[in-house]
């Protein structure tokens, strides 16, 4: 594996910028760097160089908005974040355009790192078991938080041990199973993505070690349409998760609507 490794120009760049800075600020803690050379790693710096992207390209758009006469760019926008939005409501209920921010953000965050491996001279982040732990920890932190948002800390641990329609009485067989399938979900999300990612890099990489220029070009190719799909695949899982963890919330507010169309039958008709 170590043969199959090759250094990135920018990451040589960047380390050769800021590394002695990072030594420094590591040294005041009492952290020692194995490698004194490169203290910043390339998933480290790949990360952040798809966050300036992602700003920039947002604080682009934001100065080219425009009501009466938008550009191409921003109408793909548009119709993205509508479509976002529409699998949010679809999925996790009327008031699932709410997640938008997380879910839109990690979603181009991990289509973006996933698509920028494949241009030579660059890797991409979610081939590092790290990054895509910390994309998953960070949505399960997030749909438990809004779990806990949308239906109080007792009904939604309530839910774990007996969920909607589960008599009380299998409590203690339903409570491991829940805590054993929520955890396992960060593992599923990180494992997937990095598995998938990192895969079909080495075989890109193998295949240029073999053959260079041309052989890893189908499978480049093929990654035009696998890695997009493993960033859906991320953010269909998230919304479903999304949706388990407030779904009391919409039961209630069905049943609430529900029961006022019942006592105020002209409302309902009107």
């Amino acid at each position: 594996m170590e043969k199959l490794h090759h250094e990135l120009w920018i990451v040589q760049l960047i380390n050769a910028i800021f590394g002695p800075i990072v030594l420094k600020v590591g040294g005041l803690f009492g952290y020692h760097f194995e490698n004194s050379a490169k203290p910043i790693p390339d998933a480290i710096v790949m990360v952040y160089l798809i966050v300036v992207l992602l700003v920039g390209l947002a604080l682009v758009l934001r100065s080219r908005l425009s009501v009466e006469n938008p550009g191409k760019l921003q109408i793909v926008f548009e119709d993205l974040v509508g479509g976002l939005r529409g699998m949010l409501s679809d999925i996790v209920g009327p008031k699932g355009s709410g997640f938008l921010p997380l879910v839109g953000t990690i979603g181009a965050f991990i289509l973006v790192s996933n698509l920028i491996g494949l241009i030579p001279g660059f890797m991409a982040p979610t081939s590092s078991i790290n990054v895509t732990l910390g994309c998953a920890v960070t949505v399960w932190l997030y749909y438990h938080l809004q779990g806990v948002k949308a239906q109080g800390i007792g009904p939604y641990l309530k839910h774990f041990a007996a969920p909607p329609g589960v008599p009380m009485f299998i409590a203690p067989i339903m409570l491991p199973i829940e805590i054993i399938s929520h955890s396992s979900r960060v593992l599923s999300l990180s494992l997937r993505l990095f598995g998938n990612v990192f895969g079909e890099e080495l075989v890109i990489i193998i295949l240029f070690s073999i053959v260079p220029f041309f052989a890893p070009l189908p499978v480049m190719f093929l990654g035009i349409i696998t890695m997009p799909l493993q960033a859906f695949i991320f953010v269909m899982l998230t919304m479903i998760y999304l949706g388990g963890a407030v779904a009391v919330e919409h039961h209630d507010d069905e049943h609430g609507h529900a029961h006022g169309a019942a006592h105020h039958p002209e409302h309902a008709a009107a």
